[in-house]
């Protein structure tokens, strides 16, 4: 039997998960990190519910919540030993009468972006999802002037990786 905190947390996560599985694809290169790290902000989520005051709304919460938990997982697994599967690089062909230039400009956006620091990741991630400098601002606690400051950097960096 569910009570109405939990029924309340479902209600908002459903409505809001989408937030959660666009952090993931930022932060993870495959389907099994990306629904490790989506469970492990979901957990998140729950732990910290009770914390939620309802000063931000529901989705600003979530997004800090979301970052915090990705950045300090990736910033823990940057100390590991880096392993590679093999199936990531072996002979991998593709068919080339299908040629999608927006998919294939997507992932290079995706690529780049995950070269960027932890906190150009997050500017960029809330800058995709047109977010107002403000609510980025009060996202990642930084002033809004720090925020347009380090996006202008981020993007100006994300220029040069893209075209080089």
């Amino acid at each position: 039997m569910q009570t109405e905190q939990e029924n309340k947390f479902l209600t908002d996560f459903e409505a809001n998960q989408n937030i959660v599985h666009k952090v993931c694809r930022i932060y993870t290169t495959n389907q099994d990190a990306h629904n490790d790290l989506f469970q492990e902000i979901a957990i998140q989520l729950w732990k910290n519910y009770s914390k939620f005051r309802g000063d931000a709304k529901f989705s600003t919460w979530m997004y800090r919540v979301a970052l915090n938990t990705a950045i300090s997982l990736y910033r823990k697994s940057s100390r590991r030993v880096k392993t590679q599967d093999i199936s990531d690089i072996a002979f991998k062909i593709e068919a080339k009468e299908y040629d999608d230039t927006e998919e294939v400009q997507l992932k290079a956006l995706y690529g780049a972006i995950r070269t960027l620091s932890d906190i150009d990741k997050a500017l960029i991630f809330l800058y995709l999802e047109d977010k107002p400098y403000k609510e980025i601002a009060e996202t990642l606690g930084i002033s809004e002037v720090n925020a347009r400051v380090k996006m202008n950097r981020a993007k100006d960096k994300l220029k040069k990786i893209l075209n080089p």
